[in-house]
């Protein structure tokens, strides 16, 4: 028995799509550079996607922390030249100071968009 050529078209891209593997890669969200310097934060106040990592770099001359008061985030003290990392995969807003100095402060803000 011949299939019309009409079923055997449709049974030929059943086969290929089925056969064929997709495959769709999330990609990370880039990383994001925070600097301290001259006693502030910049940028103080970010947007992140939920998997960001952000690094925070002391460029001053004088130690600086990046702690939370929930203790989500709690650096070491940052000597010039030193940084730290957190990642952030959990949405919400992420307020921080520097315990050596509470009037310097930030926030980093993770949001999906």
């Amino acid at each position: 028995m011949r299939l019309p050529h009409r079923n055997l078209s449709l049974a030929f891209a059943l086969f290929a799509a089925a056969s064929t593997r997709v495959s769709c890669a999330l990609a990370a969200p880039a990383p994001v550079a925070v600097e301290i310097t001259k006693f502030a934060y910049t940028p103080a106040d970010l947007v992140v996607e939920p998997g960001a990592t952000v690094t925070w770099t002391n460029r001053d001359e004088t130690p600086h922390t990046v702690t939370s008061a929930d203790g989500a985030l709690a650096s070491p003290a940052l000597d010039t030249g030193d940084h730290w990392q957190r990642r952030f995969d959990a949405e919400g807003d992420y307020v921080y100071t520097c315990t050596l100095h509470p009037f310097m402060m930030g926030t980093v803000h993770v949001r999906r968009h």
